[in-house]
């Protein structure tokens, strides 16, 4: 593949002719519609030879609610060799809470496809949001936790799943240890069924980092309980928080970094975002509220605004501005050049793999470029969408 950059003047006949391609597959591989308006600055995946590659070969797994649609479910799962079915919850005892909708629909396209399917436990309150009282309440009692342990088992094995991930947030650091612990007693239940446990970390860039983010997540003893963790490493620009780069790539370096000092490299997955937000200006603390848009959603603004696609050089994430109604707006999303300086990361330190959030938006261009990144190509082999 290559990456080819808009430019003033540009149409999408003239660059497939500059690359001897036909403008359909241009078209097709960046999810582009008649008429193939072009944003100044927009990143095109260019396919520049036809070999089609098999499943790409290192750890990927992407998180989805079971209300996925079906159609990018489908388009999906070749690419992947995990879906975590978000979420599971529990009770203050311990009592396990499924999804609000039918699981069962996800875990069989999974495994119809190859991947396995991983049950994801979250913590959520009644509010929706991460509840650090429910995770104390079950780490620091032994009946709580027998009782969600043994729940999950009985899940995983009468459902189908292959493990369970453990995507807890907000622990309190007098719960680091018992969380620890908890993480400990549900790998050595998974491994005695045949399953595999995974947890999810905050994206700390050292052991002694303050937050509540951080305080309760031990790196080198969870990493020494599951089979692999995933690193968080998004939401630098989040929803409440001032226009930046969603995963600013010398902010993630920092998180790989210090990982590495605590858990082996072929025990970690890197956390890729698949989104980008649209901030209102000016922004104002707890006030400005940014929509969460995906990334081929962010170049049709782009496009339809008439803005040019910047890139900061520092963070590897474009951006751009428009004005709609008066207002001024800021937008950070991904393409295909911080997809791809995700992946050397990757490479560089030899991790396991990556981890999406999340695979609820259809963004082919990432897909397509993780398989020339991380595959063997081999003559009429691979996945069509």
């Amino acid at each position: 593949m290559d990456i080819y950059i808009v430019k003033a003047g540009d149409t999408l006949y003239q660059i497939a002719g500059a690359y001897g391609v036909p403008f359909t597959e241009i078209a097709f591989l960046n999810q582009l519609t008649d008429p193939y308006t072009l944003a100044i600055g927009q990143a095109l995946l260019i396919p520049v030879n036809g070999a089609k590659r098999e499943r790409p070969q290192v750890k990927v797994n992407g998180y989805a609610y079971p209300f996925i649609d079906d159609l990018t479910l489908r388009q999906t799962l070749p690419y992947l060799t995990e879906l975590s079915v978000f979420s599971y919850g529990f009770t203050t005892e311990g009592d396990l809470i499924p999804p609000a909708l039918e699981d069962m629909y996800m875990i069989g396209q999974a495994h119809m496809f190859g991947a396995l399917p991983i049950l994801t436990l979250t913590p959520l309150g009644a509010d929706g949001q991460f509840n650090n009282h429910l995770i104390h309440s079950v780490v620091q009692s032994q009946e709580a936790s027998a009782v969600l342990i043994s729940g999950l088992v009985e899940t995983v094995i009468a459902k189908g799943y292959a493990g369970v991930d453990i995507d807890f947030e907000y622990i309190l650091a007098e719960d680091r240890d018992a969380f620890t612990a908890f993480v400990r007693s549900v790998a050595n239940a998974m491994h005695k069924i045949g399953r595999q446990t995974s947890v999810a970390l905050a994206p700390k860039q050292s052991a002694d980092q303050k937050g509540l983010l951080y305080e309760g997540k031990d790196y080198r003893g969870l990493g020494e309980a599951a089979d692999y963790v995933l690193l968080m490493t998004y939401e630098w620009g989040y929803t409440y928080g001032p226009p930046m780069a969603v995963a600013p790539i010398f902010q993630v370096r920092k998180v790989v970094e210090y990982a590495l000092t605590e858990i082996p490299a072929d025990k970690i997955r890197m956390g890729i975002p698949n989104y980008g937000y649209d901030w209102p200006l000016p922004f104002a603390q707890g006030v400005t509220k940014a929509q969460t848009i995906g990334n081929v959603e962010a170049v049709q603004i782009a496009v339809a605004q008439g803005a040019d696609i910047l890139f900061d050089e520092h963070a590897q994430s474009p951006y751009f501005y428009y004005e709609e109604a008066g207002v001024r707006h800021e937008v950070w999303f991904e393409d295909a050049r911080s997809l791809e300086a995700k992946f050397g990361l990757i490479r560089e330190y030899g991790l396991n793999g990556a981890g999406y959030w999340q695979i609820m938006r259809w963004f082919r261009a990432n897909w397509a470029l993780l398989a020339d990144w991380f595959t063997i190509v081999k003559e009429g082999a691979g996945v069509e969408d």
